[in-house]
């Protein structure tokens, strides 16, 4: 796994390097294992507000999330409740959202976790740091049942060189 993290930061590098016109676009392993989604979601907070009128809850302030190896942090995030009212559907997660998955983490301004389909979107600001190496960019969609990433919007890479 660390051997192609490596050969897709070299890749960029080589582009960026060579003149090549600037990637928009970078597809990445994250967090080495598939995430079983169907774990499951534990939540710590500060406070909670439910409001069973739209079917979510927001828990506030130093916000942790925990399934599997995956975890979560960030200010507020707000669960959305599938419509049977018995399953989380989404997560909202805002203000200093950081993501780990083993070695792997991700940080961003805002997260959404869709929990049925094992997706994560960050936006604003992403920094995903494997190791030694580090990628940026303005949007990292996670695909954590088979453990990859795509990262859009100016994408930019540092690459140590012999790093795992």
């Amino acid at each position: 796994m660390a051997s192609i993290r490596s050969s897709l930061a070299l890749a960029a590098l080589i582009a960026a390097l060579s003149g090549a016109a600037p990637a928009q676009e970078a597809k990445i392993a994250f967090g080495g294992l598939a995430q079983d989604t169907s774990l499951p979601v534990e939540v710590q907070a500060d406070s909670l507000s439910v409001n069973n009128a739209d079917g979510t809850a927001i828990f506030a302030g130093n916000v942790l999330v925990g399934q599997g190896e995956m975890k979560l942090s960030a200010a507020s995030v707000k669960v959305e409740y599938a419509t049977d009212g018995k399953a989380i559907a989404r997560l909202h997660a805002s203000g200093g959202v950081t993501i780990a998955n083993l070695a792997d983490a991700a940080e961003a301004q805002e997260a959404v976790y869709t929990i049925d389909s094992g997706t994560i979107v960050l936006t604003g600001d992403v920094l995903l740091t494997q190791g030694p190496s580090a990628l940026s960019g303005q949007k990292l969609t996670i695909n954590l049942k088979d453990g990859t990433g795509v990262m859009e919007g100016r994408v930019s890479t540092v690459f140590v060189p012999g790093g795992n």
